[in-house]
């Protein structure tokens, strides 16, 4: 299964100069529990705003059209080579960036959004989603966080 996994701020913003724009603990720990012994497929940039270490328990896949490696992480030149890379792993997570979820979106078979549900001004945001082509399965909403001061909520959409 191939799964996209993004937070995703109400007016579609997922990030800012390679960084996040907010941090919310349940998000980071929903993240890391779902994602957790699966492989993940990023981006270079995605992969440098890690600090260009990969994620704990987790095969980490770069895709970059450069002939680069990266210590601790798999280096691949297309999503499709990502993808074969993961050995066929019972769930596959697409991490980012916005070029990387644009050509994900069409093959995944599930998605994670965190929703925020507050504006964020941002450089980079997420591709257009047809979700009359997806069914929303499994919803928790949060009026706040343990630190975070805005509602948000877990999606999971699974593709129709």
């Amino acid at each position: 299964m191939i799964s996209i996994i993004v937070a995703i701020a109400q007016n579609g913003t997922i990030g800012d100069k390679n960084a996040l724009l907010w941090h919310i603990k349940e998000d980071m720990r929903f993240f890391r529990t779902t994602t957790s012994g699966h492989p993940v497929i990023m981006g270079r940039k995605t992969f440098e705003s890690l600090g260009s270490k990969p994620l704990p328990k987790r095969k980490n896949i770069v895709i970059t059209r450069s002939d680069v490696e990266f210590e601790g992480a798999f280096v691949a030149h297309s999503l499709e080579e990502a993808i074969a890379m993961a050995d066929n792993d019972a769930e596959v997570f697409i991490m980012g960036g916005a070029q990387i979820y644009a050509q994900a979106l069409d093959i995944a078979d599930r998605m994670y959004i965190t929703r925020v549900e507050r504006d964020y001004e941002g450089d980079t945001s997420f591709p257009e989603v047809d979700y009359s082509k997806w069914k929303l399965v499994a919803e928790e909403r949060y009026e706040r966080g343990e630190d975070y001061d805005s509602p948000f909520s877990f999606l999971t959409y699974d593709r129709k």
